[in-house]
């Protein structure tokens, strides 16, 4: 999937690249979607100092929003995030605001009864922003697609009327997955309805497949040696699934306690790697015809992730795992290199960090072309923004400093900003600051 995205650029950023005598980027990526701009929480942004100023970073800007763990997606200069307000009446929002000012351009409001839904502050998931349209999934699984420029609905679905969900314990979670013509939902609805996708534009259903219950990842679209695959962890299966028809080709049996499926999968070196936490890790070897699936191995001691996507570089996987911290480990193996025992992110019942990768626009890269770095912007559940280096030899941390409340929710980078969110606030962080 290659998403619409738009350039902006700081000036306060280029006054201090000159001053350091420097060349900027040309530009720095927008946000449109769950992991950004390629899926995979990587991010071609400014050349960010090894330290924080003194006295941290500043809000350029903070607005009220209501409950809610879903992300935050940012295309142009407006930002897109859903909330619930309690009401009476009870109802989910998207919200669209002004990047630059904070101000609100629209909100589009639907009635829901949460009842006794398990951590029930608000929606999970991050709406997806694609060709001028915004998708969004809410936590009883009311989709819509809005038109970005005023939110004016151009096409809903709904939950007990377009498809019989089977409510998972915490609600769904899963963001809308862009596939050329189709938005593919995960609703898990009954039946044989575990993905769902539909015409993006029309909002007709186009297939759907699986009759797995809806777990709380996103799928991912991989690149594999048989073609493109949409790839599927749910609470009982890893899935591969042809994502122009629905066909499935694979499966591989992985039944999760509680039916925690969560930390969105990866697919690196032919290999599909989840990683859960009572069950541990699995990575799958995908083979040239797109049913041959096998398992490559399993890791049920100290590859237990939760909740944070694992990040994958140059053979290694970073994984926030429950008890050790962040840890790396060689994916080809599963071969554990070293954690660093909770320094990230406190230890807690549910660690949480949301871990990007520093990269920077392929015309500054060196000769090679090598555009990735080894740096990482992170903000962990504590609201703490940092700065550090992930490679073998360990986890170097070079700064941070707290820009929000407590918080799981997923950021959002864009231009020379940082956008974060919690149960209460809305806040604009500048990372290059005058």
């Amino acid at each position: 999937m290659i998403p619409s995205w738009r350039f902006s650029i700081s000036i306060a950023c280029i006054g201090l690249w000159f001053l350091a005598g420097l060349i900027p980027p040309v530009a720095a990526e927008d946000w449109p979607q769950w992991r950004g701009p390629r899926s995979d929480s990587s991010w071609y942004g400014p050349e960010l100092p090894e330290k924080w100023p003194e006295g941290g970073l500043k809000a350029a800007w903070t607005k009220p929003v209501g409950g809610g763990y879903g992300g935050i997606a940012v295309s142009g200069s407006r930002l897109y995030v859903m909330d619930r307000q309690k009401g009476p009446p009870e109802v989910e929002r998207v919200l669209c605001f002004d990047t630059e000012t904070g101000d609100e351009i629209w909100n589009m409001t639907y009635p829901v009864q949460y009842k006794n839904l398990d951590y029930g502050n608000g929606p999970r998931a991050t709406p997806t922003v694609y060709d001028g349209k915004v998708y969004s999934f809410g936590a009883l699984g009311h989709a819509y697609c809005l038109d970005a420029e005023n939110g004016k609905s151009l096409w809903s679905k709904d939950p007990q009327v377009d498809y019989r969900v089977k409510l998972p314990e915490w609600g769904l979670a899963a963001s809308p997955v862009i596939f050329d013509q189709f938005v593919v939902l995960h609703p898990g609805a009954e039946p044989d309805g575990c993905l769902i996708a539909f015409d993006r534009i029309t909002g007709k259903e186009v297939w759907r497949s699986g009759k797995d219950p809806a777990g709380y990842c996103t799928p991912i679209l991989a690149d594999t040696p048989s073609g493109t695959q949409l790839i599927l962890w749910s609470p009982e299966h890893i899935l591969g699934f042809d994502p122009r028809t629905g066909h499935q080709n694979w499966n591989v049996p992985y039944k999760v306690t509680y039916g925690v499926s969560i930390a969105t999968p990866i697919y690196q070196e032919g290999l599909v790697f989840v990683g859960g936490y009572w069950e541990g890790s699995k990575a799958i070897r995908l083979g040239k015809t797109a049913s041959e699936a096998n398992l490559e191995w399993s890791e049920s001691k100290n590859l237990r992730g939760l909740m944070s996507p694992p990040l994958y570089r140059q053979g290694l996987v970073y994984l926030l795992d429950k008890q050790y911290g962040l840890t790396c480990f060689e994916l080809a193996t599963g071969k554990k290199l070293w954690d660093d025992k909770n320094t990230l992110t406190p230890r807690g019942r549910n660690p949480q960090a949301s871990l990007v990768w520093l990269d920077r626009e392929p015309v500054n890269a060196d000769k090679s072309g090598n555009a990735q770095s080894d740096r990482v912007i992170a903000l962990n559940s504590e609201g703490e923004l940092i700065l550090a280096r992930l490679t073998r030899d360990g986890y170097r941390e070079s700064a941070r400093t707290k820009i929000i409340e407590p918080t799981w929710a997923h950021p959002a980078f864009a231009g020379n900003r940082v956008f974060a969110r919690n149960d209460t606030t809305l806040v604009c962080v500048e990372l290059c600051p005058k």
